[in-house]
């Protein structure tokens, strides 16, 4: 079993790049700050889109996002998520009207792709962190972003980054057989869409909850599985 210091890394790197986010959150002019969070959204929408093509099977990805919504709804995960994120600032006696939704966006766009679970699994069946390595620098810079506009919310987020990656790395001897090239192709796409979905939000496009559509990366799961 692997040491996964891959995601402890990833984690460091997010709150890094945030503590220096909140450093320059009242010396950057309010334009400079608005490019660059457009212009992370802008990456994140491309990101997420190409990811989404990566799919097999598009009806499927198009299934699991419907169910996935339906069963995040009636679970009220949204709601959960926020009431967690501001559970989380009255412990830190936060003022900042945004940290929840600094929380929950920076949580899921740092949890929810490819590069989290191939990582992660790299990681815990081969020892190899490149991958991870790779997505802490990317997540490092985003958390300035993300920083920089949200504040505090932002920072801890690194909590279940670790949590989630972690715990795929070290569990991931116990789904070697289950994850195939086209399971992780279709994960990858319905993780894509999602991402998507997270850049226009940063966009200020739509308000999507996320959140609630979690539960799709778990639908496509038996949908991919299901034989042709």
């Amino acid at each position: 079993m692997h040491f996964p210091t891959g995601a402890v890394l990833n984690a460091a790197a997010i709150v890094v790049g945030s503590c220096i986010g909140l450093a320059l959150h009242g010396r950057l002019p309010e334009r400079i700050r608005t490019v660059v969070f457009q212009g992370l959204g802008l990456c994140v929408l491309v990101i997420g889109m190409q990811m989404a093509l990566e799919a097999s099977n598009g009806l499927h990805v198009a299934m699991s996002i419907l169910v996935g919504g339906i069963l995040g709804e009636l679970g009220r995960l949204e709601d959960r998520l926020e009431a967690m994120g501001e559970a989380v600032k009255r412990l830190t006696r936060s003022s900042n009207a945004q940290f929840t939704e600094g929380l929950v966006s920076a949580s899921l766009l740092f949890c929810v792709g490819a590069m989290a679970i191939v990582g992660s699994l790299d990681e815990g069946l081969r020892g190899d962190g490149t991958v991870l390595a790779t997505k802490s620098l990317l997540d490092g810079v985003s958390s300035v972003a993300l920083a920089s506009t949200y504040g505090l919310g932002v920072a801890f987020s690194a909590v279940p980054v670790l949590l989630y990656q972690g715990g795929i790395a070290l569990g991931a001897s116990l789904v070697q057989d289950l994850v195939s090239p086209q399971l992780m192709a279709q994960m990858t796409g319905t993780g894509g869409v999602l991402i998507a979905g997270i850049g226009l939000s940063l966009l200020g496009v739509v308000r999507i909850r996320i959140a609630s559509l979690l539960p799709a990366l778990l639908v496509i799961v038996p949908l991919s599985l299901w034989p042709a």
